[in-house]
């Protein structure tokens, strides 16, 4: 018995050094992540397109408190991410759509959490 506590002791002070590296490390991959996705709107975006493919007057009307300067500038620094993938097609007016990428898919598990969680909270804070 003694044993296992120590060892979760152990356990513990390895787990709080490692996250404390990781804070100060830029190559954690956790401030990857938040350095990637992090801000206000980013994630936003990603969630309006898992699995479909919008254009920019109906990510704009999905997201109606987005400017549209920032809408751009977003879709801008997600495309030079590889997050997602802008296709322009030749004809006036002209017409771009947006689409995520496989990486960005890879999110939809986080995503999903992200969106159950944020339902509990305003459940709990409703009162």
């Amino acid at each position: 018995m003694a044993n296992s506590k120590a060892r979760r002791a152990e356990n513990n002070l390895e787990k709080e050094s490692s996250i404390a590296e990781c804070i100060d490390m830029p190559s954690c991959p956790v401030t990857t992540a938040i350095d990637v996705i992090g801000g206000k709107w980013k994630v936003i975006i990603l969630y309006q397109l898992r699995g479909k493919t919008l254009r920019f007057g109906e990510l704009k009307r999905s997201i109606p408190r987005i400017t549209q300067k920032m809408l751009t500038h977003q879709l801008r620094e997600l495309e030079a991410d590889k997050l997602i993938t802008r296709h322009v097609y030749a004809e006036v007016p002209p017409k771009v759509e947006y689409t995520s990428t496989e990486l960005a898919e890879k999110l939809n598990p986080a995503l999903d959490l992200l969106c159950e969680w944020g339902g509990e909270y305003r459940k709990a804070h409703q009162d």
